[in-house]
């Protein structure tokens, strides 16, 4: 991925983070809890099947993440999906030990060593 093109995800971050702020007790404990877990698409998703309500909760932050990357992607003439992968990036790189993450398909959870993030985050 170019610099440029990170730098500015980066800076933008601040304007889609609201979304992902707005998480509630019980995504909250599933993120803790390593079923719900971030992905290298800059959305949440789920290592273990949800219970309850949990899944219409992670689908109201998804759709409130891709509504932030859109208004940003759209100001910065970049795909959506691109912009919304240079915040997975972000994401997995600041994730804090414990957590659930999935890159390329496979859930993992974060130990004390970085995540060897994918060729699109700059990884190996």
């Amino acid at each position: 991925m170019r610099r440029p093109f990170l730098i500015a995800a980066l800076a933008a971050f601040a304007m889609a983070a609201p979304a992902v702020a707005q998480m509630d007790d019980e995504v909250e404990a599933a993120l803790n809890a390593g079923s719900v877990g971030e992905q290298a698409d800059g959305y949440l998703g789920f290592a273990r099947p949800p219970a309850g309500g949990l899944k219409a909760k992670v689908d109201a932050i998804n759709i409130k993440r891709r509504q932030g990357y859109t208004q940003v992607a759209q100001t910065r003439n970049v795909p959506i999906e691109a912009f919304a992968a240079s915040i997975g990036c972000r994401t997995l790189a600041g994730l804090k030990q414990g957590r659930a993450y999935n890159i390329g398909g496979a859930w993992a959870v974060k130990g004390a060593a970085p995540i060897s993030l994918p060729a699109q985050c700059g990884g190996q």
